[in-house]
């Protein structure tokens, strides 16, 4: 049998292999090596192939996709530093827990480590970063080797999705001719055997389990059950249940689909806002913590559980150690929203003056939070994308001030928004690419993102020249790195600060749209702000509207709201005390 013929039945088993296990969508960054993968995918004519040439700006874009389509999406690209781009994106899907499979081609091994062009160390390349690594076979075309083709390639994608998801890495190493032929026949394996897999449908947690947790709860009258960021479709409901059966404070980060007026009686938004005084963090008597999903983005809830001996109770679907306080903690593991159901089912009485103290702290500091004012500010400008974003649709937010902005000025809301962000390992590279990952769904996705962010990943917007996406770009532009500001670094008056922490850039942003024919406006007035989002609603395409703003103003604003807050929270704690 031919190389061409074994090449092009190998490469061909294992895509349609993909397809029947449920793959959809493959981002291709073109290269020589990668060929034969490449031009299969291409052939097999059912995929949504993407194509970007930059490997880093695609990784990022497949976790976008992964994120919204819930499902598994292939990385493709070439041998040498074309795969050691694709490392930052997959630290990220396996702190952030998103579905990739990534084929790198490879040299043949008579061409590793003899000086060949583009060959460097491919194996296990990524390290512990990725669920499983395999080196591919040569390509034959046997029946055993077609069927190992089809094995491994089923097993790359029930293992990056279940069941903690994750990326998987297979390197394929390609001899030349790089061709296939697919004029031949049986190119796809017609008459395989599709496997399948029942993977487990729900968790039921034992009744001594449940029997020992309702024994460690008794007697305890003040908790908090908080729920972090998470991508499960059913746990922000079971949660909500589980808050108003126990009637209990409900801290709902803002990834948790929990910021919606339907759960205000227990939902409580502006705990980090609450929390961020030591003082506070003092007088709050806490008793235990149930949490779901990950670590939230408020450092004060971190705080909090460091200061102080909290008993805390950590729901996850598997063996995982997502702890960052490092005190003691007892682990529940399985389906979370399962997990929240049959706690729901215990019949516990806490006490309900603690849930009124912290309907009315939230009250009072949501009163501060939303106090009229006429500068537009990098809080406002969350404010007005919540104001004027259409219902349905998706907010992804940067890293640095913009989440953290958005955990503390978005409240709840009659509005389905679907708010996303790279919290696996909190970088600011990427954001741009994988926000417009998420629009290949065909709805539109707000991104809220600073200006040092969108300069780190603004090769992604090569995307916009080949792909109908729908996006409203919200820039923050306040030259430079905003959250410094907020950090000792700032204090220090440093001649330095500005060159190695401030880093303002003077770039000017609407000649950057004007490269990639991008609709632009900069707004530095709130009505001015509030037009400008409305206007790139109604229109399809990328627009990008620039919200020009001061980092030392914006800290004073930041301090004067927190300093509000604390004054009338600890004035509620002292009446709190006082009555009960």
């Amino acid at each position: 049998m031919s190389h061409k013929e074994s090449l092009t039945k190998y490469v061909g088993h294992f895509i349609d292999q993909l397809y029947q296990s449920g793959v959809r969508d493959v981002v291709i960054s073109p290269g020589s090596r990668s060929t034969p993968l490449s031009l299969t995918f291409a052939e097999y004519k059912q995929f949504n192939i993407w194509v970007d040439i930059d490997e880093r700006s695609a990784g990022f874009f497949a976790t976008g996709i992964a994120k919204q389509t819930q499902k598994a999406v292939v990385l493709v690209c070439s041998s040498g530093t074309a795969a050691a781009n694709y490392y930052p994106a997959i630290i990220e899907a396996a702190y952030s827990r998103i579905p990739l499979i990534v084929l790198t081609a490879d040299r043949p091994h008579e061409l590793r480590d003899v000086g060949a062009p583009q060959a460097i160390d491919q194996i296990k390349l990524y390290g512990d970063y990725v669920k499983w690594f395999h080196e591919m076979a040569l390509p034959e075309a046997t029946p055993n080797i077609l069927q190992y083709a089809r094995n491994h390639a089923d097993r790359a994608v029930h293992t990056s999705q279940y069941q903690v998801k994750g990326p998987v890495h297979l390197n394929f190493p390609f001899r030349e001719p790089l061709i296939p032929d697919f004029r031949l026949d049986d190119v796809w394996g017609n008459d395989a055997v599709i496997t399948q897999h029942f993977p487990f449908e729900e968790t039921q947690m034992t009744s001594s389990v449940l029997k020992g947790i309702d024994q460690q709860l008794h007697g305890r009258k003040r908790g908090i059950i908080i729920c972090g960021p998470h991508d499960y479709l059913d746990l922000a409901d079971e949660v909500l249940d589980l808050a108003e059966k126990w009637q209990l404070p409900l801290f709902a980060d803002p990834l948790s689909s929990l910021r919606h007026l339907d759960g205000e009686n227990v939902v409580i938004e502006s705990y980090d806002s609450i929390l961020k005084s030591k003082k506070v963090r003092e007088l709050v008597h806490v008793d235990f913590i149930v949490r779901f999903g990950a670590m939230p983005v408020s450092k004060p809830i971190l705080q909090l559980l460091q200061e102080n001996d909290i008993e805390q109770f950590i729901i996850d679907e598997d063996v995982t150690f997502r702890n960052p306080s490092i005190k003691g903690a007892h682990y529940i593991y399985g389906k979370p929203a399962d997990i929240a159901k049959q706690l729901a089912s215990l019949s516990l009485s806490f006490d309900h003056d603690w849930l009124f103290m912290w309907q009315q702290l939230n009250k009072s500091a949501k009163n501060v939070l939303i106090e009229e004012q006429q500068t537009l500010t990098e809080g406002l400008a969350v404010r007005g994308i919540q104001t004027i974003i259409p219902d349905e649709s998706n907010l992804f937010v940067g890293n640095s001030m913009p989440i953290r902005d958005v955990d503390t000025f978005w409240l709840a809301t009659d509005k389905t928004i679907n708010i996303h962000a790279n919290r696996g390992a909190n970088g600011i590279d990427g954001v741009l690419s994988t926000a417009l990952g998420m629009a290949t769904s065909g709805k539109r996705v707000t991104l809220l993102i600073g200006d040092i962010s969108f300069l780190h990943s603004i090769n992604g917007l090569l995307l916009t020249k080949n792909y109908q996406l729908d996006l409203t770009i919200v820039l923050i532009n306040n030259q430079g790195g905003g959250i410094f500001s907020f950090l000792p670094q700032a204090k220090e008056e440093s001649p330095h600060y500005e060159m190695l922490f401030g880093t303002p850039q003077s770039v000017e942003f609407e000649k950057v749209a004007a490269l990639y024919d991008i609709d632009f406006t900069s707004v530095e007035e709130w009505s001015a702000y509030l037009h400008a989002l409305e206007n790139s609603y109604r229109q399809q395409g990328v627009s990008l509207i620039e919200v020009k703003t001061d980092r030392n103003e914006n800290v004073i604003w930041h301090q004067q709201k927190w300093q509000n807050i604390e004054k009338h929270t600890l004035t509620i704690l002292e009446e709190y005390r006082n009555v009960y």
